[in-house]
């Protein structure tokens, strides 16, 4: 079973949570961000280009033009290659783990992958930056000290989805954590 539903992030820009239902042990969500604005990527690069003829002109120097061009292709590619999120993906599967995969805008992706074994679990924390904001994060168990917390993994740290976003995912992977505990502990 799959769902779309349309949400906000944390600056108002709009963001697709894609909801797959595989089994009631394993559950895929899905978040996307807007693409790259043309309206914007040609703002900045005729910015900079305006900017390097009019020191073309004061200086009369073409290596001025020919390094903003160079220094503007680089600047986007790097920016498309390491910078820009097109997706955040969560996969959840009660008997293996979580992984989260992160798709660039150039079509590189970047995979995390947790064993269900080290996962305490998922829950919403809230941070302060001039206003309240909230995050899924997983929570790792310490090997050390079985009560205790090793390592805290933000998830969607890219879009940075609302709250309601969030909630929707954290309700399933509720939902999932639960079944594997009941399953884990049943004969």
């Amino acid at each position: 079973m799959e769902d779309k539903m349309s949400f906000l992030d944390i600056c108002g820009g709009r963001l697709a949570l894609q909801r797959r239902y595989y089994s009631p042990s394993c559950r895929e969500f899905c978040l996307s961000s807007p693409r790259l604005s043309l309206r914007l990527l040609t703002a900045v690069t005729c910015t900079v280009w305006l900017a390097a003829y009019g020191l073309f002109t004061l200086c009369e120097n073409s290596m001025i033009l020919s390094a903003a061009i160079f220094v503007t292709l680089l600047g986007l590619l790097g920016y498309l290659h390491f910078v820009k999120i097109d997706q955040e993906t969560l996969l959840i599967i009660d008997s293996l783990g979580i992984q989260m995969t992160s798709s660039y805008a150039s079509g590189k992706e970047s995979t995390t992958f947790i064993e269900m074994g080290k996962v305490k679990d998922v829950i919403i924390n809230e941070a302060i930056y001039m206003k309240v904001i909230y995050y899924l994060c997983i929570l790792l168990k310490d090997p050390v000290e079985p009560h205790g917390i090793s390592q805290v993994v933000p998830v969607f740290q890219s879009a940075k989805p609302r709250l309601d976003c969030l909630i929707e995912v954290y309700r399933s992977c509720q939902e999932i954590l639960a079944y594997q505990k009941a399953t884990s502990t049943s004969p």
